[in-house]
């Protein structure tokens, strides 16, 4: 038989496909937060990961019920600044940035406030948005 059996190669190919497929999903963020879309700015190109604030509106209106995560863990509104500054401490001059990632449906005033406190804390803050669809 002069011809080569390419069967086996196309199921092992297949079970990787179906692997990533399901690994994919789990690569993302936990936290739920819908990011206004907007135009401009610049990919996050570094090899540590950043220190992330995540602030999600869970009800009410302006000032009001938000949720705040650093990273990946909730925190409170009342420790936050003091946390900030504890981790601040630990990390170099050059690695001094904080994203801040807000929900869109979080008002102006929460998230200026939370940038006031990031300031107070001794970092510079930069604002997460998602690209408009087709740019």
């Amino acid at each position: 038989m002069a011809e080569i059996n390419v069967t086996p190669m196309v199921d092992v190919m297949l079970v990787l496909l179906i692997i990533f497929m399901v690994a994919a999903p789990l690569l993302t963020t936990s936290i739920d937060i819908d990011l206004p879309v907007a135009r401009g700015g610049n990919q996050i190109q570094s090899n540590s990961p950043p220190l992330t604030l995540s602030v999600k509106r869970t009800g009410g209106t302006c000032n009001s019920q938000v949720e705040l995560y650093l990273g990946d863990s909730p925190i409170a509104a009342s420790e936050l600044e003091a946390k900030m500054k504890a981790i601040r401490e630990t990390r170099s001059e050059t690695d001094n940035v904080v994203y801040l990632r807000g929900d869109k449906d979080v008002c102006y005033t929460d998230m200026m406030k939370l940038l006031g406190n990031i300031r107070t804390a001794g970092f510079k803050a930069n604002i997460v948005i998602v690209p408009e669809q087709g740019s």
